[in-house]
């Protein structure tokens, strides 16, 4: 009897190609979701590239905007990690671009799991779906954890906050009023930094890629908490198949760096780049007016005159893990893309 595939939604994204192959050193057979199969043999070279064997590896076509494709990508499926959602390095003129796919493809993938019979689900969330609530303490006092929920309604937060709570909030409503419906865990990842496994470049090595051109020798001041996508990966692992897990949310971060830190990491890891870092760190009201003119800048105001302290200890415990050191992190972003020509 041949064991059910574990479905990877998104397989060509950066976190996913680390989870498949992640899977694949287990044991498991991945069964990826593409929205354009041309991306099949990419996907398998970059998990090969993470010292995974791709053979348990295969995709079917599917689409966070349409329904079609679903029920073929889930048939026989008892675990789903949904990693597909858009995370944009600048924000949208029209914030349903992202708010869309990454709400109503998460209740799009729900529908067809329940439609399964699949068992459970692990949707991969991010901090930002904590981070931006109301707190009871000053907010530089409070230790966020996953008992903390982003305000989805708060006109502070940028599209992409709101599309990334928006779509686990719409995960749990899902579960709550859907008889039959999959269990859930959501995995809420930091700014996720590691190799980077080709040129399809995620949103924090695209940032390296804009430094290496001197395009930022400043840098606004702002910290986030960092993930190392290796832990992200385990986590999610573990997350699919672990009992007693259903319900909960798990924060992935261990570690915090700024822009002007990657910066600085860049400069020490490939001394020739150097001269292209941020030189210093831009005071917040010259962030604020840059905003009007650069999209880019638009997506960490929010982030401004903040410094959240968090606590792991939850999936240390819960999920078994061990976490990478940020500065550890960042640091083999820098030199993945110096090795793949990038930088």
């Amino acid at each position: 009897m041949s064991i059910p595939p574990i479905i990877v939604t998104g397989a060509s994204g950066f976190i996913a190609k680390h989870i498949i192959a992640e899977l694949l050193k287990r044991g498991h057979t991945v069964r990826g979701t593409l929205r354009d199969m041309a991306k099949a043999d990419d996907v398998r070279r970059a998990v090969q590239r993470a010292g995974a064997d791709p053979a348990g590896l295969t995709f079917v076509t599917a689409d966070l905007l349409s329904d079609a494709g679903w029920d073929d990508a889930f048939a026989g499926a008892e675990f789903v990690a949904h990693t597909a959602s858009p995370f944009p390095i600048q924000q949208p003129d029209n914030p349903e671009d992202v708010i869309h796919p990454a709400r109503d493809g998460t209740i799009r993938v729900l529908q067809a799991a329940t439609r399964a019979g699949v068992r459970r689900v692990v949707v991969t969330s991010s901090t930002v779906a904590i981070f931006y609530g109301p707190v009871a303490a000053p907010a530089d006092e409070h230790i966020y954890s996953e008992a903390d929920m982003t305000d989805e309604t708060s006109e502070t937060i940028t599209p992409y906050i709101r599309s990334k709570t928006m779509a686990e909030n719409a995960a749990w409503q899902f579960h709550r009023r859907t008889p039959g419906a999959p269990e859930i865990v959501a995995i809420n990842p930091g700014f996720v930094h590691g190799a980077a496994l080709d040129s399809d470049l995620s949103t924090s090595h695209e940032l390296f890629v804009l430094m290496a051109k001197g395009i930022y020798p400043a840098a606004p001041r702002i910290r986030f908490p960092v993930a190392h996508v290796r832990d992200v990966a385990v986590a999610h692992a573990e997350a699919l198949v672990r009992p007693g897990i259903a319900g909960h949310r798990f924060l992935i971060a261990e570690g915090e760096s700024g822009l002007y830190g990657l910066g600085q990491i860049m400069a020490r890891e490939l001394p020739d780049l150097a001269s292209k870092a941020p030189k210093l760190e831009l005071p917040d009201f010259a962030v604020r007016a840059l905003a009007v003119v650069d999209k880019r800048m638009r997506t960490i105001l929010p982030e401004l005159g903040q410094h959240k302290h968090f606590t792991n200890a939850k999936a240390r415990e819960a999920l078994g893990m061990t976490f990478t050191a940020a500065d550890d992190a960042v640091a083999q972003s820098v030199r993945s893309l110096r090795e793949l020509g990038l930088i």
